[in-house]
């Protein structure tokens, strides 16, 4: 097939390009930054620059790859797009990751549209972000948590947007875990290892991990079988803070994370962060690995984060 990976540079792509190529699918990789291309054809992929934000380059771009399917991986959460992380500011941080889920997602089904794409996959996001109400594990058919009042309401109104456009495009969202490997957890590690990564309260929030080469296999099943519909893409074992957190402090030869209470936490690190580690909803995998047949390499972040930082 040909594989439009959007996104193709950036810290799941530079795992899925690969495993496309070694599947032996034709692909076209975008970046922002021409001097990310050579990267791009290291991999074996054509590459191409292209604005996600731009619906002209966007479109010129897909119409000359005239691919099979449009893979959308863009975010813009690199500090180069967005700055140093700030959870407290949830809101200003993820604007250009917003933008790119509402305005480069149309860009791209419009694109998809006008060359006769057959088949569209994007990203989501399943990590802390389940309904709070009920069990502490949600599937597919419970809706994500929109946290209105808060810093992250934007941004999880954009994810609200992906689902809705893909779905009744007739396209496949995969809802991915907090990624771990590879570049995607260098900056937790430290503050970790500084001991700048706190538990609030009991550390009772629930999260969902997912290793990169898991995310891209997943990726490619749902690619290679047309799947439709939405997929939670986390590991087998959703966890509390106070459960992987220490785990991750112990993988990365850190001391234990320190506690400190929700009220503190809440003046230094604002309330999303509060709403993570104490209230937050882990995911279920069922759904995919009977649907795509998906079979994880790192069924658990225990022994992912062990082999990771080893």
């Amino acid at each position: 097939m040909r594989v439009f990976v959007a996104g193709g540079t950036g810290v799941l792509g530079r795992r899925l390009v690969p495993q496309l190529l070694a599947r032996g699918h034709q692909v076209t990789a975008t970046t922002t930054s021409t001097a990310k291309l050579g990267l791009v054809a290291e991999m074996g992929a054509d590459g191409v620059v292209m604005d996600g934000l731009d619906a002209v380059s966007v479109g010129e771009a897909v119409a000359k790859a005239r691919p099979d399917v449009i893979v959308h991986q863009m975010t813009g959460i690199s500090p180069a797009h967005a700055g140093k992380p700030d959870l407290k500011h949830f809101d200003r941080w993820s604007v250009p990751t917003i933008r790119l889920r509402t305005e480069g997602t149309d860009h791209l089904l419009a694109a998809a549209e006008a060359t006769g794409v057959s088949h569209f996959v994007a990203q989501g996001y399943a990590n802390w972000n389940g309904i709070r109400e009920g069990g502490w594990v949600k599937t597919e058919e419970d809706p994500l948590d929109l946290h209105e009042g808060t810093a992250a309401h934007t941004g999880m109104e954009a994810l609200r947007h992906v689902e809705d456009v893909v779905v009744r495009a007739g396209g496949a969202v995969l809802r991915y875990g907090g990624f771990y490997g590879p570049g995607a957890t260098e900056d937790q590690v430290e503050l970790v290892r500084k001991r700048q990564f706190p538990l609030v309260g009991g550390g009772t929030g629930y999260g969902s991990w997912v290793h990169l080469d898991d995310a891209a296999s997943a990726t490619i099943l749902a690619v290679e079988q047309e799947a439709r519909g939405v997929f939670n893409i986390v590991d087998d074992e959703p966890a509390p803070a106070s459960e992987w957190l220490p785990h991750l402090a112990a993988c990365a030869g850190a001391k234990r994370p320190m506690r400190v209470p929700k009220w503190l936490a809440r003046i230094l690190a604002g309330e999303v962060v509060v709403t993570m580690m104490t209230e937050g909803r882990g995911f279920s995998n069922a759904k995919a690995k009977r649907e795509l047949g998906w079979e994880l390499r790192y069924p658990s972040w225990r022994k992912g984060f062990r082999e990771g930082l080893a």
